[in-house]
């Protein structure tokens, strides 16, 4: 008989966690010629549930607006519960930063294109994102490193 246990990593549920939709310039704003500009904030929590259980939410905050007046708003977070089990310390962590947040992430661009559609909007796609240089850059922020800022 062994004496480690096996590793466990199963996907509980995935569910949505809070939408929301703003449209407080409407119907007036909608009647402008200008293309307006795209603002996208991405966010990832890691809570703990109970012993080995873990809830995931990834979060998007999209701002669209047209000189200083909102077209839309939407915030959204997603979310996922994830049993997680013998693993070694040193793992958990990237399993909570990468791979947790890459299988919740795909619903959160499908709710947030959708809701912006449902709106009357043409739907804004979130882009993919690499949750692996995400996780990095935060481990190294946590550790007091210098970063290369990147800006679109």
């Amino acid at each position: 008989m062994a004496d480690t246990l096996d590793p466990v990593f199963q996907i509980q549920r995935v569910y949505l966690k809070d939408l929301s939709l703003e449209q407080p310039n409407s119907p007036g704003i909608l009647l402008e010629q200008e293309q307006p500009t795209v603002d996208i904030q991405l966010g990832v929590d890691a809570q703990p549930v109970t012993e080995g259980i873990y809830e995931i939410t990834v979060s998007a905050t999209v701002q669209t607006k047209i000189q200083d007046k909102t077209v839309f708003l939407v915030e959204a977070k997603q979310a996922g519960i994830f049993e997680i089990r013998n693993l070694p310390e040193d793992q958990m962590g990237p399993i909570l930063g990468i791979a947790c947040p890459q299988i919740v992430y795909p619903y959160l661009r499908g709710n947030v294109a959708d809701v912006i559609q449902r709106g009357g909007f043409p739907p804004v796609h979130l882009a993919e994102i690499n949750f692996q240089a995400m996780y990095e850059q935060q481990q190294a922020q946590a550790a007091g490193q210098p970063q290369a800022i990147t800006t679109q």
